[in-house]
């Protein structure tokens, strides 16, 4: 009788310290039936009610473009849940692959705003979810097509494996100052290449992106997370930083590499 309090709570320190550990990134996983397009469709999406969310409620602060969820009215909350209702009504497969990434990027960022939205104030995203889960990205949070559908399987299960493209990460937006900053312009079929090249310039020529101090070169956890997608090891993934990066090489770089991130809210 005497020992099982302690053990109880060394259980529980346990768990605790399970629940806290460095975020764990899924893998690229394509699920299949979402890998289909309608190449000859012209139909497009409207995605003019995200952009004014964007234009009423985005704000830059230094190297931070933030979301100023406080102020949001009922309705505008209105106004999000009509865009997420419209959307997922449609099933993307009908439509271009262009058009289809357009949709599941802005789906994404829409939809982790809508969270934030539901439980303001908190301090950070990585708060939300369930007992001991590390945020709320495996909950069930849509259905599209009849499918029900999570955060990590919009970006690992469709965005990653159907386009692989190492820039998606610097698309999707987890509210977070540690992440590419959510874009002040929703995607369009029309706009995504020139939004992702900007995205990418932006984070890599970022603090949060990579800063050297010294002998200590400090990178995004994301290139430590997700590094499978920007390169075969290290100096490689330094070389596709470089791509974007400017100012010095970041590639033959040998002194010491760390990652960090803030999962601080991307509040004002």
């Amino acid at each position: 009788m005497h020992n099982t309090l302690p053990r109880y709570l060394t259980l529980f320190a346990a768990l605790l310290l399970l629940s806290s550990q460095a975020f764990a990134a899924p893998k690229s996983e394509l699920w299949p039936i979402w890998d289909r397009s309608n190449e000859t469709s012209s139909a497009s999406f409207d995605h003019s009610k995200w952009q004014q969310l964007l234009d009423s409620y985005l704000t830059e602060q230094g190297q931070h473009t933030l979301f100023n969820y406080g102020a949001v009215s009922a309705q505008d909350k209105a106004v999000l849940e009509q865009y997420l209702t419209d959307l997922t009504s449609l099933d993307p497969r009908n439509y271009r692959q262009s058009e289809q990434f357009a949709y599941w990027v802005n789906l994404y960022n829409a939809l982790t705003v809508k969270l934030i939205l539901d439980e303001y104030p908190i301090k950070s995203i990585t708060k939300l979810g369930g007992f001991l889960s590390f945020g709320p990205w495996d909950d069930k949070v849509t259905t599209v097509a009849g499918q029900s559908l999570t955060l990590n399987d919009i970006e690992h299960r469709i965005l990653r494996p159907i386009w692989n493209d190492s820039r998606i990460h610097y698309a999707v937006n987890c509210a977070s100052l540690g992440c590419p900053n959510l874009a002040n312009t929703a995607f369009t079929a029309e706009n995504t290449e020139s939004l992702l090249d900007a995205a990418a310039t932006q984070f890599t020529n970022s603090a949060k992106g990579a800063v050297i101090e010294g002998n200590t070169l400090t990178l995004s956890s994301i290139y430590d997370w997700y590094g499978v997608d920007f390169g075969r090891n290290e100096q490689a993934i330094l070389e596709q930083i470089d791509l974007y990066r400017d100012g010095k090489p970041l590639k033959g770089w040998s002194g010491k590499i760390q990652y960090d991130y803030d999962w601080s809210l991307n509040k004002p």
